[in-house]
């Protein structure tokens, strides 16, 4: 039982560890021929949106959020990416029995 327990803390020591380097790396994507910019980091959290003002008009709207969407979509891939790469360099989460 106390293997089990010291499984889980280590368990969530390589998760901490994971999520801190993971927090520190960044990636980049962009959409509408780069005038939406994403910025996020290896958890998936939104660093920063950058718009050309030339797509914030009312006939640019449609345009305006598929290309977010896109940006958004680009970014979470590559960040998982990031994140799976992370993993598997420290080792991956080690979890016996699973």
């Amino acid at each position: 039982m106390f293997n089990k327990i010291k499984q889980i803390k280590d368990m969530r020591n390589q998760a901490s560890q994971i999520k801190q380097t993971l927090a520190e790396e960044s990636v980049h994507a962009e959409s509408a021929g780069g005038r939406v910019n994403i910025v996020m980091d290896g958890n998936m959290e939104t660093l920063s949106i950058e718009i050309n003002p030339e797509l914030l008009t009312s006939e640019k709207k449609e345009e305006l959020e598929n290309a977010i969407k896109e940006a958004v979509n680009s970014a979470i891939k590559k960040a998982q990416r990031a994140m799976a790469m992370k993993i598997q360099g420290m080792g991956g989460l080690n979890m016996p029995g699973l």
